[in-house]
């Protein structure tokens, strides 16, 4: 049996929230009880964009190791790894470039926002 569309749009508002506080052992819980990985909110936020923008590493290391896509940018079209250099979050964009992250892409780009914020030391 299924979910209803409101019970779906309940399980990506936990995974989102759970993401953005960090609580990677019930992200990975609902990844293996059938989530997709990217699974988008309302705004096309993944989990890996919403854990990146606020800081929690090892939710980011635990999605990339997940083979989360590290480039899926939301409807505003920022990356991932441009979110985390735009809050100065070292460790994640060091997971993120680590991990291949396109440092072109998105608006602005990773390349372009470190710049603007005296941050292009992260990217070398």
């Amino acid at each position: 049996m299924g979910l209803s569309d409101e019970q779906a749009a309940k399980v990506v508002a936990m995974a989102m929230e759970l993401a953005r506080q960090g609580g990677t052992t019930e992200v990975l819980e609902l990844i293996d009880h059938g989530l997709p990985v990217d699974t988008r909110d309302a705004e096309g936020n993944t989990m890996l964009m919403l854990a990146a923008y606020h800081g929690k590493a090892d939710t980011v290391r635990a999605l990339v190791e997940r083979r989360a896509d590290v480039d899926l940018r939301n409807a505003r079209d920022q990356s991932p790894i441009a979110g985390a250099l735009f809050k100065g979050e070292e460790e994640v964009v060091t997971v993120l470039r680590d991990a291949g992250a396109d440092l072109d892409s998105g608006t602005p780009s990773a390349r372009a926002t470190a710049q603007m914020f005296g941050r292009s030391h992260l990217l070398a």
